[in-house]
């Protein structure tokens, strides 16, 4: 992390889910800090790092794990039951370390200088300008949303060359040389930091960047590990509904919690909602959020056996948009049946609720455009 240099220990994929359930109990104690704080403390960063996270899809050759997707989801699923905000952040550390094993080598050895456990945030929106100069460029920009840069080693910007947007390249920032505005102040995963960082004219060497489409098609510069040869749209979507899975899952077990303690305590033949409606709540929502975990399980499993043709990348940006629907719909109705007890401010309950609908409204997994890239190669026909 920031300022620290990250001793190397050997790990494995199959450490990080026992790591993750250390990690998911101390989010989980400390989850109203992390809202109110609107991010985490340094010591849950720092165990995030520990558990393997930010090393899991980092080339093998500097001491990453290059794991898979499934036991990465399974780790992320287990934090996001004790708190959204850390499990959210949890997935970006993991994430980014695989956009930036598209670097050339040359560029692996600074980034990860003092070992795999360098952390690294960033954005793949084209929301700067980069402008070719000798031995590099200059790239100027503002990335709104990059969630977890207090803790951040590294900072992945996207600009475009000139105004071609088809042209956008990704360039590896050091966090010391960007600035990062303090306004996220959402409703909803307040505690993933997910600040602005502004980049002015800073020089970045040819060897610290590479061609946004590189990543879209799953061409990494210098790795051919597994993980490396994903196309960004058939995984992006997992960034993103695995931490959703782990917060429905949280609500379910407060829920469960909140009702268990309602029906010992009530009075016969008082106002509220009957015995029958709990358990038509509780059966329909546990079979939701499975039937969600089972779209997501084969996404992961669809990325991690390299069979990417084009029709299944599509699939796969099709069933987490709608794992992410399906899981909200249950959190939203766990919340309205959870009585007045439920919107208590010491409810965990109303913060998953807020936690899920929020991540809900992330551009990158709403329904209506992943269903036209579905669609396209289905009704073969011009639109």
């Amino acid at each position: 992390m920031k300022g620290e240099e990250v001793v190397t220990v050997n790990m494995t994929a199959s450490d990080l889910l026992a790591n993750a359930q250390e990690v998911a109990t101390a989010a989980a104690a400390g989850a109203d800090v992390t809202e109110t704080r609107r991010r985490m403390d340094a010591d849950l960063a720092s165990a995030i790092v520990d558990a393997g996270f930010a090393r899991y899809f980092v080339p093998a050759s500097v001491g990453g794990i290059e794991g898979s997707f499934a036991e990465l989801g399974r780790a992320v699923v287990a934090v996001g039951r004790g708190c959204s905000s850390t499990a959210w952040c949890a997935s970006i550390f993991a994430y980014l370390g695989r956009m930036a094993a598209y670097l050339p080598r040359e560029a692996w050895a600074e980034v990860w200088a003092n070992g795999p456990d360098t952390v690294i945030v960033g954005s793949v929106t084209p929301s700067g300008k980069a402008d070719p100069v000798p031995g590099g460029w200059q790239v100027s920009g503002r990335w709104p949303s990059i969630s977890g840069v207090d803790f951040s080693d590294w900072v992945l910007v996207t600009a475009t060359v000139g105004n071609e947007r088809s042209k956008a390249r990704v360039f590896a920032v050091p966090r010391l040389e960007c600035e990062v505005l303090d306004d996220w102040n959402p409703v909803g995963m307040k505690g993933t930091g997910s600040n602005t960082v502004l980049v002015d004219n800073v020089f970045v060497p040819e060897h610290r960047g590479f061609a946004r489409g590189d990543l879209l098609n799953g061409q990494a510069t210098d790795s051919a590990a597994r993980p490396h040869t994903v196309p960004l749209p058939a995984v992006l979507g997992l960034s993103f509904a695995m931490p959703v899975l782990g917060a429905a899952r949280g609500a379910l077990d407060a829920w469960r919690t909140t009702v268990i303690a309602r029906l010992r305590h009530a009075t016969p033949g008082a106002p509220g909602l009957s015995r029958t409606t709990y358990d038509v709540t509780l059966a329909r929502g546990a079979g939701e959020i499975d039937a969600a975990e089972l779209l997501l399980d084969r996404v992961a499993a669809l990325a991690d056996s390299g069979d990417l043709a084009v029709l299944p990348a599509a699939r796969n940006l099709r069933d987490c948009s709608l794992a992410i629907e399906i899981l909200t719909t249950a959190v939203d109705r766990l919340f309205r049946t959870s009585g007045t007890s439920g919107t208590s401010a010491t409810n965990p309950i109303q913060r998953f609720w807020r936690d899920v609908n929020a991540a809900a409204s992330h551009v990158a997994v709403q329904f209506e455009p992943a269903a036209t890239t579905y669609s396209a190669p289905l009704f073969d026909i011009e639109r």
